[in-house]
């Protein structure tokens, strides 16, 4: 009984390394195929990041130019500039 079993045992570990090589390639074609995937994706929501962090640098811009404009000093700064341009004319 033990001799069956070693030619059982013989003959499926011959299998082995063909069926083990064999899903060990499949595995490296999925993953290759994955991370050509994974790759591609992040592009896509870059763009999108991108876009985010300028509109909000574009904001903090337009607060800031608000801010300025409704000071008492820039307002006199660009009333006095109008009132210079139109007294030329």
């Amino acid at each position: 009984m033990n001799t069956a079993h070693a030619m059982i045992d013989r003959n499926l570990m011959a299998d082995r390394p063909h069926s083990l090589r064999e899903r060990m390639r499949q595995a490296a074609i999925r993953l290759d195929l994955r991370m050509r995937a994974l790759a591609e994706t992040p592009e896509r929501g870059a763009a999108t990041a991108e876009y985010a962090v300028v509109l909000v640098a574009a904001t903090g811009f337009a607060a800031v130019l608000v801010s300025l404009l409704k000071s008492d000093t820039v307002r006199t700064l660009l009333t006095n500039i109008v009132q210079n341009a139109l007294q030329v004319g």
